[in-house]
């Protein structure tokens, strides 16, 4: 199948959501929050001071984001950003991607080490913040956790880990706490960054060192490899139906470059098992 291109000339784009019938991101280095239309249409939601990473939503409906280099957990109030949580005092490096689950709690990952700057590798934390704003660390053992969903259930959280390279998962307590981390997939020619699940289970990978998407099921067996036109970063099942696979590209993801630049795309294409669980 040839992916079709529906949003070209963005910064660095994110995080995608599906929500409300249309696809949310974050354009990470043009510090914007966007949203777009299946026509191809898109918009800016709304604008930060810092690069957003994870995006979500409160049960009122409200809108969550990551502000990165901050470490703050925001949500948009009319037209104004109030911080929910400081995380600076927990996030041992940069925050990075979320998932929000039905009660409001964020579970927040961040990178652990700035690898960026060259600095030795350290494992990262997955935060949760409560929607009083409490946050506490529940996990303390990936290796660059990225992109996470949440099964249908609520039961288990999987997560991306960038340095593993990886998925790994986690039994979820009532109150949200993480538990029995384990491997869910070891990965060989793949780097996972974002992340989404199907109806069958299995978990669709954006493949960062590579112009690619992938299928994977538990154990690591990939089972589908769909081509993109630049170096996916993130991908997102929505639509109507959810079979509508929204793939993130840039040709880069340094900031510098990507601040300057503008070849991040959206490209979509059409999946046979719907998307399931959340984001």
């Amino acid at each position: 199948m040839t992916p079709r291109v529906l949003v070209e000339g963005l910064h660095f784009p994110e995080c995608p959501r599906w929500h409300e019938g249309r696809l949310w991101f974050s354009d990470m280095h043009g510090h914007r929050v966007m949203r777009a239309e299946l026509t191809g249409r898109s918009e800016v939601v709304a604008q930060l001071s810092s690069p957003p990473a994870g995006l979500g939503w409160t049960p009122e409906g409200q809108l969550l984001a990551v502000s990165m280099v901050d470490r703050r957990l925001l949500r948009l109030d009319g037209t104004q950003w109030t911080v929910v949580a400081d995380l600076a005092r927990l996030a041992s490096f940069h925050c990075n991607d979320m998932v929000v689950d039905a009660r409001g709690r964020a579970c927040v990952g961040t990178f652990g080490f700035d690898f960026e700057g060259g600095a030795p590798f350290k494992l990262g934390e997955i935060i949760l913040v409560d929607p009083s704003g409490a946050a506490r660390v529940v996990a303390d053992d990936a290796r660059f956790p990225n992109g996470m969903v949440l099964t249908p259930d609520g039961r288990t959280l999987i997560v991306a880990e960038s340095m593993g390279p990886a998925v790994r998962a986690y039994d979820v307590a009532a109150d949200g706490s993480l538990s029995n981390g384990r491997t869910w997939a070891e990965l060989s020619d793949v780097v996972p960054d974002g992340i989404c699940l199907d109806a069958e289970g299995a978990i669709w990978v954006a493949n960062a060192i590579a112009t690619e998407v992938v299928r994977v099921l538990s154990g690591g067996t990939v089972t589908q490899r769909v081509a993109v036109s630049n170096h996916a970063f993130a991908c997102m099942l929505g639509g109507p139906d959810r079979r509508t696979m929204f793939v993130l590209t840039a040709d880069n993801s340094n900031p510098e470059y990507c601040r300057t630049g503008a070849t991040g795309k959206i490209e979509t294409f059409v999946v046979d098992v719907p998307g399931a669980g959340l984001p």
